[in-house]
């Protein structure tokens, strides 16, 4: 399942939410030498994860994905069914419209304009409550992954954690043993499982 363009910028972000959160783990005390790729003790400092495979395994994106997909779907069904409704309306005017007397006719007209005007305004409130529920996703899976992020880095010791995805011109190079991508979703994963009981 591909990730809309939303998902991607948030979980973008987290590349700053990472440098920032890892950035509280430092202490001045340290020098500056021991900022570099490793630490004494053989633990990188600095490690990634791969957005693109986050992305497709991680089981709340995919459940977020499809919550969103059922609610834009069933927006867009009730919007047709409004919109044909009001179809059908027009189509019925139309064929008895020269039967009419005129007054009979211009009310009908007034009324089937007002039905469009708030058929209108109805289906803009429809677009703008599906863009307030994937914003409102999108927010959550944020703070989920920045506070996961930050108690991750915590624990393995790490300065900083990157994301990376093909295409990403930010990275070109990274050595697979920084991935830390198949722990970090195993570990979301497990997490959600739990959540969801």
């Amino acid at each position: 399942m591909k990730a809309s363009i939303v998902t991607k910028s948030v979980l973008a972000l987290l590349i700053a939410a990472g440098v920032s959160a890892c950035n509280q783990n430092k202490t001045d005390s340290k020098p500056a030498a021991s900022t570099t790729a490793g630490t004494t003790a053989g633990t990188p400092e600095i490690v990634y994860i791969n957005q693109d495979s986050l992305v497709s395994k991680y089981d709340y994106i995919k459940d977020m994905d499809k919550r969103l997909g059922d609610k834009g779907k069933a927006a867009q069904s009730d919007v047709q069914s409004r919109q044909q409704a009001i179809q059908r309306e027009i189509a019925e005017y139309q064929k008895a419209a020269p039967t009419m007397p005129a007054d009979q006719r211009q009310a009908t007209e007034q009324r089937l304009q007002r039905k469009g005007q708030e058929f209108q305004q109805y289906q803009q409130n429809a677009g703008a409550q599906v863009q307030n529920d994937q914003l409102s996703e999108q927010t959550k899976l944020y703070e989920k992954l920045v506070e996961f992020t930050k108690a991750y880095a915590k624990e393995k010791g790490y300065k900083m954690v990157l994301t990376t995805q093909k295409g990403n011109t930010n990275v070109l190079f990274a050595d697979p043993t920084l991935d830390v991508t198949a722990d970090v979703v195993k570990r979301l994963n497990e997490a959600y499982a739990k959540e969801k009981k």
